[in-house]
């Protein structure tokens, strides 16, 4: 059977299809299905246990009212904690992008250190440039990270579209622990992969930080878009210049599906 995907949907999620079309490429091979977080925690509704992967993805949840996530990150941790916590006991994967990144935060799924699930530990706050991003980026995956999902991926050019993707952590010990724990595994870079600050670190994230995993791997979050760029004319300048003959972001969701294949 093909590996089963949750893509969460409603109240202001607005990227569910393409992150839905993502995972049901012929090359990437996943059974994905959209579900709306009502669905999910009213009885008689979905499960969380008939799936191998849960996708929050991208948009603007209950339009980011208080911080962006908190609200359906509340509505999640509140009503599904228990099928969450027996998910990741399971061995089963978890990807947040851009604003499903941000859920994932507020809901402590992210970084987890010492295995704290449920402890908010970072923080994704508003950009420095005080101003809305929306641009593509070039990225560097950490070869040292876990992350199931960017395995064997150097580098990626990436959209980002965000207000609050700035990623903070209360202490210099924190943002250490992050590194040597192997729970960073995206950077914004400039086009030579050095990191650099604005405009190449689009919100002024401490050590450039545009992605992190748990200590398993297992659960990954980025703000960045990788559904949006799956096919060469994603590209800002595919007519210009020659570009990957598939989009840099499929790699990301095939990762995951490997993954479940061989251990299932």
């Amino acid at each position: 059977m093909k590996p089963r995907v949750l893509i969460l949907t409603g109240y202001g999620i607005n990227c569910d299809y393409e992150t839905e079309y993502a995972f049901s490429m012929r090359g990437v091979g996943a059974k994905a299905e959209r579900v709306h977080v009502n669905d999910l925690i009213e009885p008689g509704g979905k499960s969380l246990k008939d799936y191998d992967i849960l996708t929050v993805p991208g948009g603007f949840s209950y339009g980011d009212d208080i911080a962006a996530g908190k609200v359906l990150a509340n509505k999640l941790i509140h009503n599904l904690r228990e099928q969450l916590q027996q998910f990741i006991v399971d061995g089963k994967l978890v990807i947040g992008i851009c604003n499903g990144f941000q859920v994932l935060v507020r809901m402590g799924l992210l970084p987890a250190l010492d295995g704290r699930y449920g402890d908010q530990q970072v923080t994704l706050t508003y950009n420095d440039s005080n101003k809305f991003e929306d641009r593509w980026v070039y990225l560097a995956i950490n070869p040292e990270s876990r992350c199931i999902f960017t395995k064997g991926i150097d580098r990626m050019y990436l959209p980002i579209r965000h207000g609050e993707g700035k990623l903070v952590t209360v202490s210099a010990e924190m943002l250490s622990r992050l590194h040597a724990g192997g729970h960073v595994a995206v950077q914004y870079v400039d086009k030579n992969g050095r990191l650099d600050g604005y405009p190449n670190n689009p919100n002024g994230s401490q050590d450039s930080i545009a992605g992190l995993c748990d200590g398993t791997g297992r659960i990954f979050g980025l703000m960045p878009h990788p559904e949006a760029y799956l096919f060469p004319t994603n590209h800002p300048r595919w007519t210009r210049e020659r570009v990957p003959r598939e989009g840099m972001g499929v790699a990301i969701f095939r990762n995951a599906v490997k993954y479940i294949k061989a251990n299932r």
